[in-house]
């Protein structure tokens, strides 16, 4: 579903370089310090960065060299990217069409998935009349709408309160089930990576430094646990 092979920017002449490799309807969460390259693992991904080395595969083909639009995969950022003169309605549709002459098929594939994320109440309000979890949201059901197999989250839950950042995740998490979407998600919460990924990448220098059980990362059975200031202990059951 998703396979990156020696994937490769170059950022001030120094290479960041990555190798993966996840099965469709697979999770991971992406974690590491700051300046690390997880935004960029995901960029370059998502084709907003060009590679400069190596190969992508996502959904079986060839992805390289395609353009963003060209490539089976949404992407959801910490600023959610609404459009502040259009309706939560017209937002959500831009995911279909950038024109938003929307067919009736399309109108009402905007209505199920703004329903599927709560905002079925809310869909001819403007961003600015939507509390920060509805505008968050509002961006989701944008992501979803285009229903690609493959969704990309740059920590995109980080500014919410805890209580609605865990509903914003257990919403992902059915969402992901239901269409059994394979997801990388950035994040800097270890705790929010074991609500909703079974498999962690740890990214320090450019390089994908771990990749294992998130949960052996909470527990500290690993030294690369202390990258994320986690006790290493070796003796844990």
């Amino acid at each position: 579903m998703l396979t990156l092979t020696n994937l490769t920017w170059m950022y001030h002449h120094l290479p960041m370089r990555f190798s993966l490799s996840l099965q469709a309807g697979e999770r991971a969460a992406v974690l590491g310090p700051s300046g690390a390259g997880k935004s960029t693992l995901l960029s370059l991904i998502a084709g907003f960065l060009p590679a400069h080395g190596g190969d992508i595969q996502l959904n079986g083909s060839d992805h390289t060299h395609s353009t963003p639009a060209q490539r089976p995969v949404s992407m959801l950022f910490q600023e959610n990217n609404l459009f502040a003169h259009l309706t939560v309605a017209q937002n959500i549709g831009l995911g279909l069409h950038p024109g938003l002459k929307l067919n009736l098929a399309q109108q009402q594939q905007v209505a199920a998935i703004a329903g599927r994320v709560g905002l079925e109440n809310a869909l001819t309000r403007l961003p600015g009349q939507l509390s920060g979890g509805q505008r968050q949201r509002a961006a989701l059901a944008r992501c979803l709408v285009r229903a690609q197999p493959i969704l990309l989250l740059d920590e995109p839950f980080s500014a919410l309160d805890p209580a609605l950042r865990k509903e914003m995740l257990a919403l992902v998490d059915e969402v992901c089930s239901e269409r059994q979407l394979t997801l990388l998600m950035v994040s800097h919460s270890l705790e929010d990576a074991a609500q909703i990924a079974a498999r962690s990448l740890l990214v320090v220098d450019g390089r994908i430094y771990w990749d294992g059980a998130t949960a052996t990362l909470l527990r500290g059975e690993t030294e690369a646990a202390e990258v994320l200031g986690i006790r290493h202990r070796p003796d844990a059951p």
